[in-house]
């Protein structure tokens, strides 16, 4: 029996949202790393009053309009001599960013295999069930020859004595068999994201945490539900695959 995974469901788990968004984040953090590489200009300037007490100027004259006194001009700032430095910081943050695009990825086929697990244990336990009931009614009817030979002195009590102890085994089994069923159910139920239903249509910040945080600080736009739900993260695709691994040259 061939199982498809549904990738939207994947995508709702917490985990495989937080492993994507940590390798996304640090894959920003390359462009941030090598923008150090480029000159920064900027615009500064000050302004100000200047006066002096030698003649024929005099202190009275700080706050009068001819004391006004102000520069304004470019300024760039290249850190030509620092660029080994920074070149080794964006090689560092690239393996960084591979190292969470790798955790990423085994996230991915961690929950994928927790959803395979559930889905086989469910199948699988349902199959047993029907077996181990077929199993219980011939241990009952076992049970029930054995009470008659006994009663016709044909044997002794050993024999249904044996014959109940089979008759419970088969029974504990069965009923083992069965709690497996609702076992793997839940455990597919929870590698596959189960609880996200509550939270659907709901924004991911609670109101009040809303009204608290537009007490403290202008957000603008910022807090309102459509930007607040962002959309599920996608799977990796065979374009997201590590290169193969090279051998070290000594």
């Amino acid at each position: 029996m061939i199982v498809g995974i549904p990738a939207d469901l994947l995508r709702r788990r917490p985990d495989v949202r937080r492993a994507e968004l940590q390798a996304a984040a640090q894959s920003a953090q390359i462009g941030v790393a090598k923008a150090d590489l480029f000159p920064t200009f900027s615009l500064v300037g000050n302004v100000g009053t200047l006066a002096t007490d030698i003649s024929p100027s005099n202190l009275g004259n700080v706050f009068t309009r001819g004391s006004l006194h102000y520069s304004v001009g470019p300024a760039i700032q290249w850190n030509v001599l620092n660029y080994g430095q920074i070149t080794n910081n964006v090689r560092m943050q690239d393996a960084k960013f591979q190292e969470l695009l790798i955790d990423y990825q085994n996230t991915v086929l961690k929950a994928q295999q927790e959803v395979e697990d559930g889905i086989a244990t469910f199948i699988y336990s349902r199959d047993q069930a029907e077996f181990l009931q077929q199993s219980v009614g011939a241990a009952e009817g076992a049970l029930r020859i054995a009470l008659l030979q006994y009663r016709e002195g044909i044997l002794d009590f050993t024999t249904v004595l044996t014959a109940e102890q089979n008759l419970y085994q088969a029974q504990n089994n069965l009923v083992l068999a069965t709690g497996s069923i609702a076992l793997g159910l839940i455990t597919t139920y929870r590698a596959l994201g189960g609880g996200w239903q509550i939270r659907e249509g709901r924004e991911i910040v609670p109101a009040d945490t809303q009204r608290e945080m537009a007490e403290r600080t202008n957000w603008g736009t910022l807090l309102t539900p459509d930007l607040l739900r962002p959309d599920a993260p996608g799977l990796p695709s065979p374009e997201d695959r590590a290169p193969p691994v090279r051998p070290p040259e000594w």
